[in-house]
């Protein structure tokens, strides 16, 4: 009997685990009304919580309860919560404006449950905030947080589609944004034109990360660039590498240039860094 669900909610998808009350039974994707840590909110049930979701998760303990399904009067709610969320972000970029503060306002985001408004903003150096503070949850009377967030949060935030014409990896699933370097993009031969390979964030695609040890496993399968092998044919030099594919483009003393599978090569007599490679395949036993 499920217990326990994996729920997404929050304007930074958020996602833990929530218990329900009497063992009522959810299904994917249906809309729910729960209580975390930062109040009444409103989430979607993506999945019944497992072992296998604890690992990834990587929590201990729960998040909060499942308090019921949405009805019709907490879609209006919702809409008029929207609809403040208007209001609220300009009035702050006002008092922002007013004290002449360094720094930018980004998103707003009112808990479904009016139990706090959380101010999303970019700032180079650290803004003292406290004035600020003050006024905000003096004119809104709730609890006021302030998240300074990254270039990539803000297109967590806001973006929605990427090149590829799919919603951006940030703001669907990804729950981490690990670090990006030229190097993925040099070793999968991208384009290294930043405006071809940088995301809505304007900093490296995220995507040029999922298959990058992949390559990486398969590039090391294969002898340098530069390296002499041998061959079936006779001895050659490697001019080029497909890695995904396996495969080497060598050339021979006679100039003749083939693409060979990684099979095909019997061993290695120098690699391009000098060192003589003393492991053979089985063909030259």
């Amino acid at each position: 009997m499920v217990d326990k669900y994996i729920v997404r909610y929050g304007t930074t998808r958020n996602i833990s685990e929530f218990n329900v009350r009497n063992s009522e039974i959810y299904s994917r994707d249906a809309d729910v009304i729960v209580r975390s840590q930062r109040g009444i909110e409103w989430g979607k049930v993506l999945c019944s919580a497992s072992e296998k979701s604890d690992k990834f998760l990587k929590k201990e303990d729960f998040e909060g309860r499942i308090l019921r399904r949405v009805s019709d009067n907490d879609r209006h709610t919702m809409e008029t919560v929207r609809e403040n969320e208007l209001s609220e972000f300009e009035d702050c970029q006002k008092m922002v404006a007013e004290r002449k503060l360094q720094m930018q306002l980004v998103d707003v985001e009112h808990i479904f449950g009016g139990e706090r408004l959380i101010f999303y903003y970019l700032a180079e150096n650290r803004v003292d905030l406290r004035e600020l503070v003050k006024a905000l949850a003096k004119n809104f009377k709730t609890r006021i947080e302030m998240r300074q967030i990254g270039v990539r949060d803000e297109a967590k935030l806001l973006a929605d589609y990427g090149d590829c014409g799919k919603p951006v990896c940030c703001n669907t699933f990804l729950e981490e944004m690990p670090p990006v370097s030229m190097k993925m993009a040099k070793l999968q031969k991208a384009s290294l034109d930043p405006a071809k390979i940088s995301g809505r964030c304007g900093r490296l695609k995220c995507c040029l990360r999922y298959e990058y040890d992949t390559y990486n496993e398969y590039r090391r399968d294969l002898p340098n660039v530069g390296a002499v092998v041998v061959t079936k044919t006779g001895e050659a030099k490697v001019i080029g590498q497909e890695i995904l594919t396996k495969k080497v483009f060598v050339e021979y003393a006679d100039r003749r240039r083939i693409m060979l599978e990684e099979a095909d090569i019997l061993t290695v007599v120098k690699n391009s860094g000098g060192k003589n490679n003393k492991k053979q395949s089985s063909k030259s036993e």
